[in-house]
């Protein structure tokens, strides 16, 4: 490959809109990787819902320019699609609750089982990797960006269930991407904003934030991504993405894959690292592919210019296409052994998305047994979505609404609330301060969701969940015996 090949290879970038034919040309121009779809790129029909047909026929014409200068292994394509409120399709493909779920639920063969429905609904659109599962240790309310994102708050849980979760990703033919190394949970600045600083010394580290990459890499992970962290015991300043000695600290853990950035585009990175300054500097430190370049044409010209000027070796350059070729040959061969399964249609997790929310419900605090409420209740707060699908739970459980306790729901990043029960749609966080005494935590806001809450309500089902983390004054595991 020429180094205007090898620069195009280790780039993933992104567009605007549902118009493919300008930015599949410009994968051709510059040999890029391929791309990831994000929220605008995804088509909708008439009434607001992805259109699989028209997603389908997008990435086959994304995956034919990334390999229009002849190359032999396929482009990526890809998406982040965790679950919870960092889903980029949405209905008809199935919805599926926070990720959190699974650590509430504490059972790694659901974990491997959710991951598989959520990627086989992906492989027959084209996708061929999910920036899933992210294995985060949250710390609780003072991680702003994580929270349910995260499967627990216990570092060995994570490792536990996040090797499951990408087992079941890659056996539907889906390359995973374990994120944010060195550890995104235990931070309290946002890097979609500004960077965040993570003061903690090394062995606090290695001890926490690193002990379930440690376990995805041991279990064979092909891909793990670099959050933009800047860690003083690594590098002061420096995001960990862009950091040689994170880099170094990474494959010290005895990684040999891809090591994939977070979206160059974040604040954390475009603030301080203008025009295509970021790309090479990546490379440089030992990142073998790059996500979101603000301006992927800039980049691709900053990596040609720095191995013309020597700031770059074309060694590294090498390597880091070569580990990215290497990964998508790896795919293909395993896309082959994968194609004898029949194609998932979009929704036919529902039933395993329900009972994952089912597994995962924890009564916090309140009545283990029997009904939680009598024949009605009354319904505060929630979207008005949220509101839609807990009624339509509740007719099937037998509920009426209108009268009765008060069930009040809280949403994503939503504040402690009062009422007889309150229920926690995202992280459990504002149930530590709500005034409720019945308090139960959902992990999200699915249909399937809403059902097994109004089944525990109704006293029809029991809550086998336990908290993952601690949550004001309950620790973890709390939760009914």
């Amino acid at each position: 490959m020429t180094v205007e090949q090898k620069a195009g290879q280790v780039l993933m970038p992104f567009y605007s809109g549902t118009g493919v034919e300008a930015h599949a040309a410009t994968i051709e121009r510059l040999h890029l990787s391929g791309s990831i779809i994000m929220g605008d790129n995804v088509p909708l029909d008439a009434n607001g819902r992805v259109d699989p047909v028209a997603m389908t026929a997008i990435n086959t014409r994304l995956a034919q320019a990334a390999r229009a200068d002849g190359r032999p292994w396929p482009g990526l394509i890809g998406v982040d699609q965790e679950g919870g409120i960092v889903a980029r399709l949405g209905a008809p493909l199935t919805e599926w609750p926070t990720p959190m779920s699974y650590g509430a639920a504490n059972n790694g063969a659901l974990a491997k089982e959710g991951a598989h429905g959520m990627a086989a609904e992906l492989a027959p659109l084209g996708f061929n990797v999910d920036f899933a599962p992210d294995t985060d240790v949250t710390v609780g309310p003072a991680d702003p960006t994580i929270g349910a994102r995260s499967l627990s708050g216990n570092p060995d849980a994570v490792g536990a269930l996040g090797v499951p979760f990408f087992q079941g990703m890659l056996a539907a033919g889906v390359l995973p991407a374990v994120k944010h190394f060195p550890g995104h949970g235990s931070v309290a600045v946002d890097s979609h904003q500004d960077l965040p600083v993570q003061p903690t010394g090394l062995d606090e580290l290695k001890a926490r934030d690193w002990k379930p990459f440690q376990a995805a890499i041991a279990a064979g992970a092909p891909m793990v991504m670099t959050g933009h962290i800047a860690v003083p015991a690594l590098e002061p300043g420096v995001p960990a993405s862009l950091s040689r000695p994170t880099y170094a600290a990474l494959r010290g853990l005895g990684f040999n894959g891809v090591a994939i950035t977070d979206a160059l585009n974040m604040g954390a990175v475009q603030k301080h690292y203008p025009g295509g300054s970021a790309a090479p500097a990546a490379l440089s430190a030992g990142a073998d592919l790059l996500l979101m370049p603000t301006d992927v044409g800039l980049a691709h010209a900053a990596i040609v210019q720095a191995v013309a000027a020597g700031s770059l070796p074309v060694e590294r350059l090498t390597e880091a296409a070569q580990r990215v070729a290497t990964m998508m040959t790896w795919r293909g061969r395993l896309a082959a052994q994968t194609a004898a399964q029949p194609a998932a249609a979009p929704g036919s997790g529902n039933a395993l998305s329900a009972s994952v929310s089912a597994a995962a419900l924890t009564v916090v605090s309140g009545a283990c047994s029997g009904p939680l409420v009598p024949g009605s209740v009354q319904l505060a707060g929630g979207s008005p979505q949220d509101r839609a699908r807990f009624e339509a739970a509740a007719a099937k459980a037998g509920l009426a609404t209108g009268s009765g306790p008060l069930v009040t729901l809280i949403g994503y990043n939503g504040r402690p609330a009062g009422g007889d029960i309150a229920v926690a749609l995202d992280a459990p966080w504002p149930l530590g301060a709500s005034s409720s005494p019945t308090k139960i935590a959902l992990y999200g806001r699915t249909q399937g969701a809403f059902d097994a809450l109004a089944s525990v309500l109704a006293g029809k089902a029991a809550a086998p969940g336990k908290l993952p983390a601690a949550v004001g004054p309950f620790p973890a595991g709390t939760g009914c015996p």
